[in-house]
């Protein structure tokens, strides 16, 4: 107990302080990172999963093939993929921030996907009914009275994925992107002071994960209060 005592009395906090302004470049990258990525995967998952339920199958099987892939294959394995195995057929290099997003991209479209499948499944069949009784047609009615219903119930899931997405990002620190993992990791390669680094990266996370929980907690009371 002492020992531990004795170790942590001897962290430099003046050095953590320091690399605090690169810690949080590195933050503010993983931020934009995850916003493009889940934003761009909410695009993806909103056309999928509407085709994971359509009665063409010439929409149906490939999309459940997709979700298929990206969800029984590891992200490292798919941003490896893009930034290594791509290049060499397309015989172009891509840039490691265009690898990170479309990777990211394709990997949060899969998962979103599903959980727009799920929210749209939920909705109780007469609204369908309902719109098309008004005159509307199968889009119309999807867009105006069902996906804006789904969209209120899968807001804890989609909070989830965003901060999945936002933990996950740390993969695209192998590719050489400069996140707030790679950072951390660049710092510990000048300075060897990991505890001090790990620990000031673990507590960014934490702030950034927590806070975007108690946002989407925020948003959900907001929309049920307004019954929506």
């Amino acid at each position: 107990m002492n020992s531990i005592i004795e170790y942590f009395s001897t962290i430099d906090l003046d050095f953590v302080t320091s690399t605090s302004l690169l810690l949080l470049e590195g933050a503010f990258v993983t931020l934009k990172i995850t916003l493009v990525a889940v934003s761009c995967g909410v695009l993806i998952g909103l056309f999928v999963g509407i085709a994971e339920l359509s009665n063409y199958k010439l929409l149906k099987y490939p999309a459940k093939v997709y979700v298929d892939i990206i969800r029984g294959t590891p992200l490292l394995v798919q941003i490896f993929l893009i930034y290594f195995a791509l290049p060499a057929i397309l015989g172009i290099r891509i840039e490691p921030y265009i690898a990170a997003v479309v990777a990211c991209s394709i990997n949060s479209g899969a998962y979103v996907a599903e959980i727009f499948r799920a929210g749209i499944q939920s909705i109780d069949k007469g609204q369908f009914e309902a719109g098309r009784s008004l005159g509307l047609t199968w889009s119309q009615t999807m867009r105006k009275i069902v996906i804006p219903q789904a969209f209120r119930r899968t807001i804890p899931q989609l909070g989830n994925e965003f901060i999945a997405m936002l933990k996950d990002s740390s993969l695209v620190s192998v590719i050489g992107f400069e996140e707030l993992t790679r950072k951390g990791q660049l710092i510990i390669a000048a300075t060897y002071k990991s505890f001090e680094i790990w620990t000031a990266v673990a507590i960014i996370y934490l702030v950034m994960t927590l806070t975007i929980s108690r946002f989407v907690a925020f948003l959900e009371k907001k929309y049920n209060s307004k019954g929506y």
